[in-house]
Parts: structure tokens; sequence; C-alpha cells
């Protein structure tokens, strides 16, 4: 595969009706230095309508954490996101860390409906990336998307009892069906070429080979199908809990409204003859 170029210009703001004090807001907007064959080129986070401290830290997943301090915020403040990544097209780069992707979380926790479909799953006989693959297609083929039908806080089993839901609900259930079929798995926030939000998918982490250290794959319930060139990578965790792209306090009237704008180009990088 050529590699790929992917550009992003991100915009989330917060007007309020007055103004707030002590402003503390964490970010999860900006991908690593490295994800598998993807590699951070540039990448920028612009504060403006507050003077504002800016801090970044790597949390235990890997993931680059911004966290924005500010005083007093008079109408709005608002996160300017710009993004340069390039896929190298490269195979799947080995995961070390396999902690916590085989246990169940607040949001992924399986009930009686979950298990027995995972038990049916299974006794398809399929192992490995074809069972991964069967429980993508299991997912897409049952679940319908809908907005304004869950939210952040909806589980897994919520969602497939409803049989609706948005990508963030898709990825829940692959998550806690991987989870009971033995195949460690974890969520990815990104975004998609196409798509006017933010997006989910899932990476399940297997041997490629017996001799071969563990390696992430990326599986898109929503769209029924593996993730390519076109999937950018923010951050991973073991649900949504661990990588809301955006969250805080302040003191205030409550009232604040957020905004969001986005847009993300591909381009096809031009390789120099050796």
């Amino acid at each position: 595969m050529a590699p790929t170029r992917l550009v992003l210009q991100q915009s989330l703001r917060y007007d309020y009706p007055s103004p707030v004090r002590s402003l503390h807001h964490q970010l999860m907007v900006l991908p690593p230095a490295r994800h598998g064959d993807q590699l951070r080129i540039a990448s920028s986070l612009e504060v403006k309508g507050a003077a504002a401290q800016v801090l970044e830290s790597v949390d235990p997943f890997g993931n680059l954490t911004v966290d924005v301090h500010a005083a007093r915020v008079q109408r709005f403040v608002e996160f300017v996101v710009r993004v340069t990544v390039e896929r190298q097209g490269t195979p799947p780069a080995a995961v070390d860390d396999l902690a916590g992707l085989l246990d169940p979380t607040r949001l992924t926790e399986p009930d009686d409906s979950l298990a027995a479909t995972a038990r049916r799953l299974l006794a398809g006989g399929d192992e490995g990336w074809a069972l991964a693959d069967r429980v993508n297609a299991w997912v897409a083929a049952t679940m319908r998307y809908r907005h304004d039908v869950t939210d952040v806080g909806t589980t897994a089993s919520e969602a497939l009892a409803v049989g609706h839901g948005v990508c963030q609900d898709y990825a829940h259930v692959m998550l806690a069906l991987c989870r009971l079929c033995g195949l460690p798995a974890r969520y990815v926030s990104g975004h998609l070429v196409g798509e006017g939000g933010s997006h989910a998918w899932v990476e399940v982490v297997l041997p490629s080979t017996e001799d071969v250290a563990p390696v992430a794959v990326a599986f898109d319930p929503t769209n029924d199908r593996r993730a390519g060139p076109s999937y950018l990578t923010v951050a991973v965790g073991r649900d949504y809990a661990d990588v809301a792209p955006t969250h805080g306090t302040y003191s205030g009237a409550p009232g604040g409204r957020l905004s969001s704008t986005k847009s993300l180009e591909q381009e096809m990088v031009a390789l120099v003859p050796a």
C-alpha cells in the first residue's frame, strides 16, 4: 500500500451564558507520535478566548493528553486542532501490553444475551483473525445506525437490547463479544475521511503467527470492514471512558454549549526514487 497523508483541522468551542472561573479541561484530540503504521508529521492545539496554561502528558495507554487551565473565561473558549499524519502502509506494529484487553469494563460488561451470542459465534469453529472478522460482521448485521437513541453512558448490553446506536455503541458491542470469545481488543477513537464527526472502531490484538508477537488489526463494525488508510487514530483504551475527546469542569452558571467543526483530507504521498 502506498503511503497516505491525512490532514485534520478541528475546532471544539464552548460558549457560556456568563463569565466562568477556574476552567479545567482535558482533551484527547492529538494523536501519539506513532501508532502502528501511522506517523505524526505535525500537530498543534491553539486555545482561543482565554489566557490558558496548556500541559501535555502521556497516559498509561500511550495516548497524548492535553490539560488546559484558565483562571477566567469571559464568553467562550475554543480549541483549534491541526494534525498531519502519514499512514505508511507497513505491517501492523507489535503490541507489548495486553493488560485489561480481555477484561470487561462498565461500558462493555456482558449480559446473558451477549454471552449467548458469543457462544454461537464460537460454535462456528473460527479462531483468531477469522473469528474477529465473524464478530465484526455479526455486529454490523445486527445493529442499525441511529442518532439520539444512546449516549456516552450507554453500555454494550443496553445498545444491543435496543438494536440501534452510533459508532461508539457498535464498538462497545464488538469489544464485549471479542473479550467473551477470548480475543483481546481495545476501543479506538479517531476520524474517518468522509464523516463529519469523530469515529470509533476496534483493534483486535492477536499473534499474526505462532512465532510473532501480538499485533493490532483494526476493525470497523459500523461499516462492516477492516479499517484502512482513510482512518486517523487519535487514542486507544478499554472503552470510550478512557479516550473521551473532551471533558472538564468550571465554576459559574450552567448552560455551556459545545459546537464543533472538522475537516479531514486525504492525499497520496509521492514516493522519491531511490
